[in-house]
């Protein structure tokens, strides 16, 4: 599960390291959540100037996927996540898997170890970013829903996968990362077909990530300020292996 990320950079970055052309001014954001706006990177019609390579645009899609069959939203649960494992025939995503993947730009998310009630032990926050600082970007998927009277809403979701070893000890699941070398493959939805690029979705190395425990200043959707990331000082405890994957866990829409 990801239920929370953020997006820190400057519009300068996030266009050199995705590789767009141009892209509109967009504050820091320290706490995106789900039904909130979030900045995707599609492949344009047009090809780069000089380049075979087709140009790149960004653009906003709401945080919770709407597949184009759906006839009323608020009938159907709020997806955020798509398990990589099964993202390519699940009725779902299999056709936003076809044509419709994407680059999700993020500094970084937020996962939450909850120990089982027994124990006692309070659920921890923890903010999980790039070691070497910079932007990350997330594999997703997008769908146009249109409603009876013709509106559309472009809609996403962020593609996981299991956890690697240093994520394992917070949470069984983590987003798939796409590596800047593998950018224009996951984006090319006309000759890379699902299964073209299913090696991709994978978890990320163990020594990608840092993972630094925080407040639980970022359960409240209203707390929205860099203070989010500052950190606390928690107990240690022994690194867990990581586990088999568990049945879909979405939020729903209400």
């Amino acid at each position: 599960m990801c239920g929370r990320f953020a997006l820190a950079a400057t519009p300068e970055e996030v266009a050199e390291f995705l590789g767009l052309l141009e892209t509109e001014d967009f504050p820091a954001r320290f706490n995106i959540a789900p039904t909130q706006p979030i900045l995707v990177v599609i492949a344009g019609d047009r090809q780069q100037q000089g380049s075979n390579l087709p140009e790149r645009k960004a653009l906003l899609v709401r945080w919770g996927f709407t597949p184009s069959w759906v006839k009323d939203p608020r009938d159907f649960p709020l997806l955020i996540n798509a398990r990589a494992e099964t993202a390519i025939g699940k009725a779902s995503f299999k056709a936003a898997m076809r044509h419709r993947r994407i680059l999700i730009p993020a500094s970084g998310f937020y996962e939450w170890h909850r120990p089982p009630k027994e124990s006692g032990e309070p659920s921890q926050a923890y903010w999980i970013r790039p070691k070497n600082g910079g932007v990350v970007a997330l594999a997703g998927l997008m769908e146009t829903w249109s409603s009876a009277d013709g509106s559309e809403v472009d809609t996403g979701a962020i593609l996981t996968t299991r956890a690697n070893a240093r994520i394992a000890d917070i949470h069984d699941r983590m987003p798939v990362v796409i590596r800047p070398e593998d950018f224009t493959r996951w984006l090319d939805c006309k000759t890379q077909e699902p299964r073209d690029v299913a090696e991709l979705m994978v978890p990320a190395s163990e020594d990608y990530f840092e993972a630094i425990a925080v407040s639980d200043k970022v359960n409240k959707v209203a707390n929205t300020g860099a203070d989010l990331q500052a950190p606390v000082s928690v107990a240690a405890r022994p690194a867990a292996k990581p586990k088999e994957p568990r049945a879909d866990r979405q939020l729903s829409l209400f």
